[in-house]
């Protein structure tokens, strides 16, 4: 299978996987309005506080629980389906995906798939440890 429809096709599994009903993570609750993906809080456990990521953007967090100084992504200013290179040397450990739109996060700089990738729902997805230093990311059109 070629990486192209590798790529759709999963993006597609996620967001059917995206509208069945999820649980929370013990002690977690809900944003309102926020969905879940399987395995996936829509919030993080309990003593964690969510980081600051407005409506319409990605944010990623260069530590884990949505610690440092976040990189911020607006829909408005992103290429669709491009990867996106954080900076030079730099990895984020936890992201909020606030676009609307599904977002693939990478492990490799290059936005390969021979390393870990995750495709993540939009509106309102919390992560507060990814499960691989992430370097790049691609915002699909849907």
């Amino acid at each position: 299978m070629n990486v192209k429809l590798t790529t759709v096709l999963t993006g597609v599994a996620v967001l059917l996987l995206a509208a069945l009903p999820a649980t929370a993570a013990p002690g977690a609750s809900a944003a309102p309005g926020a969905p879940a993906a399987p395995g996936v809080s829509a919030a993080p456990a309990a003593g964690t506080t969510l980081g600051k990521c407005g409506p319409g953007r990605l944010c990623l967090w260069p530590k884990p629980d949505f610690k440092g100084r976040p990189w911020t992504y607006e829909l408005a200013t992103t290429d669709l389906d491009s990867c996106v290179l954080l900076p030079a040397g730099a990895s984020a450990q936890s992201l909020a995906v606030r676009t609307g739109r599904p977002v693939t996060t990478y492990q490799s700089e290059e936005c390969a798939e021979a390393g870990e990738f995750e495709t993540y729902p939009g509106r309102g997805t919390w992560v507060p440890q990814a499960p691989y230093e992430v370097r790049a990311f691609k915002l699909w059109e849907r």
